[in-house]
């Protein structure tokens, strides 16, 4: 159970909180909404927003498996509590002394709900836009999903860098090497790099697939010195 333990001043070495797989999830979801958010409005990217957002799919998909399965923070039962919880721990914050967690603390874990459901909302909906599956109003479900998924990425940002300055630990910077300042007897035993390698391996294998089946130019379409030399 992910309950709250001693300061960071008062704990000692670093240990491995993260998993391999959660870490390049983590990224990876960065990544592929950042490019889907950039590539959203160009006719020319389109392949690329609809290649990043399947990605992203795809890895939420993973996430809640892993969920389920996964290391001792990695899963759900680990960091979801309900409002009591939440309410306790904003109360925490409020009164100077807040309450430190091994891994996501309450208020955190209900951010990463919304932004997993957001995650997964927003390309089945960006797909049956694509599809023409319900008319224009699903285009604009599309949009109004993905704008409220950048709003809570806005402030999922803006409390793991106040959770940092709080707590006096760099959440970003666990979040890339998988260590944190707490009791061995809290950590997790194995990284799983092996299984976030074939996450990677994976997606580039998607990617290129992808970009194989990108409409390009025929191959019988005539050069561009064929026609020249016709005129």
């Amino acid at each position: 159970m992910n309950t709250p333990s001693a300061s960071p001043a008062e704990r000692r070495p670093l240990t491995l909180v993260w998993d391999a797989p959660v870490r390049v999830f983590h990224w990876m979801a960065v990544l592929c909404f950042a490019v889907a958010w950039l590539s959203a409005e160009s006719e020319r990217w389109q392949l690329v927003h609809i290649t990043a957002g399947y990605t992203l799919a795809g890895l939420v998909v993973f996430r809640i498996l892993w969920g389920l399965v996964g290391t001792r923070h990695a899963r759900f039962s680990d960091f979801v509590r309900g409002p009591r919880a939440v309410a306790s721990y904003l109360r925490s914050l409020r009164g100077g002394q807040p309450q430190h967690h091994a891994g996501h603390n309450p208020a955190g874990a209900v951010a990463i709900l919304g932004l997993l459901a957001l995650a997964l909302l927003a390309p089945l909906t960006g797909w049956a836009s694509y599809q023409e599956l319900a008319g224009h109003w699903m285009g604009e479900l599309h949009e109004g999903i993905a704008t409220a998924m950048l709003a809570l990425v806005v402030v999922h940002v803006a409390a793991v860098v106040a959770s940092s300055l709080l707590h006096g630990e760099n959440l970003v910077g666990a979040m890339i090497h998988g260590r944190k300042a707490v009791s061995p007897r809290d950590g997790i035993r194995k990284a799983w790099r092996w299984l976030a390698t074939l996450m990677l391996l994976a997606v580039l294998a998607f990617w290129w697939t992808q970009w194989q089946g990108a409409p390009g130019v025929p191959r019988d379409a005539p050069s561009v010195q064929s026609r020249h030399d016709e005129d």
